[in-house]
């Protein structure tokens, strides 16, 4: 019985007493999920519940006594053994070891389905995060969002949303000149000009740029730079795509800035949201009156010079992503990006949105790296794909994720690099992979979950202590998923596993899966396997939705 399942049966307890007169509520004061959770004291039961301490008063009673008549109903719920009333009026709630053992077959069969949910199905979302300037490499700013931003993207998956992974490219205005300019530079041996761009990566672009146009040099600065401009654009943008490839994280859209310039888009929100009566001119300038939904100050779209400003751009963004469907828009942004929230949130007003409800702005705070160099490419900064080939993308990807957006994060290297306990990556991906070696040596020594095609389980036999525990964190898992989901937090995912790894350490030190010596394979053996297969499957789908690999041997 997993804890949605026992949540569920504990409604329609209820319901069933309301409709009978047992308690005094309205049908529509039962929630259609009562929440459960793990006791403090495991010696209290195997789940527990507050909802008498949450309706009492509306019923009229007092906690302890609205607890006494729904607990004579939730002990004739199939699968649970003994039901107990703690204090003012908690339920302690403890399943026999049949039901709870059946979970284990649930997952084997459930596959990698396991832990998904619909609690977000029929909500469409973009997402849009990294979004770096194509101007240089990936650097150490951008890795926090490249991970939390996938993993975010994967459990709201699995939660049933439909995402849509975009990053927003920043083509357009007077950096990517620069940048041209930069490269021009480098291709004729001239300094770097005043706010260029330093580093050998340039030097290496322009390479590129003499390979695609052998010509290049023979051309005027104002016959070259547009085409430097675009050929060593398309070439860092080759690499960005490739240093997220590697890191494994997956867009569906590249979204240039450029083509809306370019499609006339600026012009048409600026159009839509004067229709909406938003737009005002003044001084010569066209502004977008933000400031009647909550900006600190009304906000030019159009310079008096005639040119739009990037909030214009950000307006006909947002319009784009209205326009193309997506009813929840998520920004990722980074920690220098506050004033973004209320300027977005104003954009989403004017163009007739929800902004509680229709966009989203995430602030992640800066990571760092004890010992990291800058790198020799680049120069000035410590680039994502030296971090990859330093620390591995997976000890990366998952110290990321096992902590909130929101916190400051210092990694440690050589906690990162140790193969020990002490370092959670490891401790997550070895409790795997010992599953699996677990099991091909069940295997070895005659164990098979089925004997000549029939599926040798019996549930009842899943008694230990310690079988007892590993399956009630199995039973959490699609919860989990689901509140990490809903709180945008995939650290509730990674620490799950860590607790989940904890468990089956303890299970596998407790309990032999392969016969001891010239023993007879017997049901508690096959049994015991399909938890083990059941551990790995959890284990391994947990470290998907993280971007982290699940190895079969360490």
């Amino acid at each position: 019985m997993t804890p949605e399942e026992l949540s569920l049966a504990i409604s329609a307890c209820l319901k069933d007493a309301v409709a009978a007169g047992d308690i005094a509520l309205s049908a529509s004061a039962v929630p259609d999920e009562v929440r459960v959770e793990r006791p403090k004291n495991r010696e209290h039961g195997d789940w527990a519940t507050n909802i008498a301490l949450q309706l009492a008063k509306q019923a009229g009673t007092n906690p302890r006594e609205f607890a006494t008549i729904l607990s004579a109903r939730l002990k004739s719920i199939e699968g649970v053994s003994a039901v107990d009333i703690a204090g003012p009026g908690f339920l302690n709630i403890t399943v026999d070891a049949a039901t709870a053992g059946a979970l284990a077959k649930v997952i084997v069969e459930a596959g990698t389905q396991y832990g998904t949910n619909s609690a977000l199905a029929g909500r469409t979302v973009n997402m849009e995060f990294v979004s770096a300037n194509p101007t240089g490499p990936l650097h150490i700013g951008h890795t926090r969002w490249a991970a939390l931003g996938d993993s975010i993207a994967r459990v709201l998956r699995a939660s049933g949303a439909d995402v849509t992974a975009e990053y927003y490219i920043n083509d357009a205005g007077s950096q990517m000149n620069t940048f041209a300019k930069s490269v021009y530079s480098r291709l004729h041996g001239l300094p770097v000009p005043e706010g260029g761009y330093p580093g050998q990566y340039i030097a290496d672009l322009g390479h590129e740029v003499l390979t695609a146009h052998p010509d290049i040099r023979e051309l005027t600065e104002v016959a070259a730079l547009p085409v430097i401009r675009a050929a060593a654009y398309e070439a860092q943008m080759k690499d960005i795509k490739a240093t997220l490839a590697d890191f494994g994280v997956e867009f569906d859209v590249f979204f240039s800035e450029q083509e809306l310039h370019d499609a006339g888009a600026i012009e048409s929100a600026v159009a839509r949201l004067r229709e909406q009566g938003h737009v005002f001119d003044d001084g010569g300038a066209v502004w977008l009156r933000t400031t009647d939904f909550g900006d600190d100050k009304d906000r030019v779209m159009i310079r008096a010079n005639g040119e739009p400003t990037y909030f214009a751009a950000d307006a006909a963004y947002y319009l784009s992503k209205k326009d193309r469907g997506f009813t929840e828009k998520i920004y990722l942004l980074g920690a220098d990006h506050h004033g973004y929230i209320n300027r977005l949130k104003a954009i989403a007003a004017a163009a007739g949105d929800d902004p509680e409800k229709n966009i989203e702005v995430l602030i992640g705070q800066l990571v760092s790296v004890n010992g990291a160099k800058l790198s020799k490419r680049a120069g000035n900064i410590i680039e994502l794909k030296d971090l990859i080939d330093w620390l591995g993308k997976d000890a990366v990807r998952y110290s990321l994720a096992r902590f909130p957006a929101d916190s400051p994060l210092t990694l440690d290297p050589e906690l990162l690099k140790k193969h020990s306990n002490e370092n959670p990556v490891f401790y997550v991906q070895y409790a795997h992979a010992r599953s699996r070696g677990a099991a091909r040596n069940a295997v070895a020594a005659g164990v098979e979950r089925t004997v000549d095609g029939e599926d040798r389980f019996d549930a009842s036999l899943l008694d230990h202590p310690t079988e007892n525990e590993l399956l009630s964190y199995l039973g959490s898992y699609p919860s989990v998923v689901a509140k990490a989901a809903e709180l945008r937090e995939p650290h509730r995912v990674a620490r799950h596993l860590e607790i989940i790894a904890g468990a089956y350490h303890r299970w596998y030190d407790a309990c032999r899966m392969a016969p001891m010596g010239d023993d007879p394979v017997t049901d508690v053996n096959r049994t015991r396997l399909w938890l083990n297969d059941a551990t790995s499957q959890v284990l391994a789908n947990g470290l998907d939705l993280l971007g982290v690999s699940a190895p079969e041997r360490m």
